[in-house]
């Protein structure tokens, strides 16, 4: 099933592009997923195939299915409205966190943690653990906010780690005067929950004893009722539609698309991730192209010298994480093939 008003020469990219997600729905390794690609110059096209759903009961996807965006929402929500704030000069990038954390290990007054800037949060360099179960802790949101603004943190290398943007959604909570980002406005075509009939099924949890539509599959996102890194759904028009934006101009400012762009580390910029070594996004993308992944199975690429972007959604983690699904493999080919010469 597929929606387009493509031209002819995106078209033909999109079909060898689509190949790929075909031979992974057909091999079995994902249950389904849809791909959607937008160009300035060409059109937009996208197509969906094989299940949203396999158990309890299968359902179809489609091109109208919604998707647990996961880490997507580090990029399209908290890092976008961030440099808003930036821009309107509410926050400094370069100040520490605790601006407008001040309770942030506040019975330690020179621990590192109050030390960290905002900068360090959206590009991944602080030292915070990669991984933490903070769901196992308790289960009122409240305390684990209190738990998590005032635990000694083990501090190690900087890593890729869902701490830093916990952070960040709880700056934006405490501007807008609001107890989780769930109430904040998740942005046109966006929710923080879906159809549970309508939503690309994830996990069989073993943590809720369900399988999962509809509500976020992040554990931490869910103690927490809502947080800055995690729990954003769409479409993959809505996907594709927030895309535009960027490459048209229309949905950040110039200064906010050149620190989306402006690297912070080898592979990070701003609240994305721009190309390197055996990137996930391929080889084929241009140096002005930034993407970012969810753990889902869903991803983002935008190469902004092209004017191109693609989406590839997928429910990969139904009805478990436990399986090589091969998702790596499956965005290198299709980065690989969207944007070859």
């Amino acid at each position: 099933m597929e929606d387009q008003t493509a031209d002819a020469e995106l078209t033909a990219v999109f079909d060898r592009t689509f190949k790929p997600l075909e031979e992974a729905i057909t091999a079995k390794r994902i249950p389904g997923g849809i791909l959607g690609m937008v160009d300035l110059n060409h059109g937009r096209m996208t197509r969906a195939m094989g299940a949203a759903q396999i158990v309890p009961a299968e359902r179809p996807m489609t091109p109208d299915t919604w998707f647990d965006l996961a880490s997507l929402t580090k990029v399209i929500f908290t890092t976008t409205r961030i440099l808003k704030l930036v821009d309107e000069g509410v926050i400094d990038l370069d100040a520490p966190i605790i601006t407008h954390l001040p309770d942030f290990r506040q019975y330690n007054a020179d621990a590192w943690e109050r030390k960290i800037t905002f900068r360090q949060c959206l590009g991944h360099q602080t030292p915070f653990p990669g991984v933490e179960p903070i769901y196992t802790y308790d289960r009122d949101p409240d305390l684990l906010r209190a738990f998590i603004l005032q635990r000694e943190w083990r501090a190690g290398p900087p890593v890729y780690s869902d701490i830093n943007f916990i952070l960040l959604g709880f700056v934006l909570e405490r501007l807008a005067k609001v107890k989780t980002v769930r109430e904040l406005d998740p942005g046109k075509g966006f929710s923080w929950s879906a159809d549970p009939q309508n939503t690309a099924a994830t996990e069989n949890c073993a943590f809720r004893h369900r399988v999962i539509s509809g509500e976020v599959h992040d554990e931490n996102c869910y103690a927490l009722q809502g947080s800055g890194h995690a729990g954003l759904f769409g479409t993959v028009t809505s996907v594709l539609d927030f895309a535009t934006g960027l490459l048209d101009g229309t949905g950040a400012s110039a200064n906010a698309l050149k620190l989306m762009q402006t690297p912070l580390s080898n592979r990070r910029t701003h609240g994305w991730e721009h190309p390197f070594a055996d990137w996930w996004g391929g080889s084929q993308c241009s140096g002005n192209t930034i993407g970012h992944t969810g753990f889902t199975g869903v991803s983002l690429l935008i190469d902004f010298k092209r004017g191109r972007a693609v989406t590839l959604l997928t429910n990969r983690v139904h009805p478990t994480r436990h399986f090589d699904s091969g998702i790596l493999a499956l965005r290198q080919a299709v980065g690989d093939l969207a944007y070859q010469s």
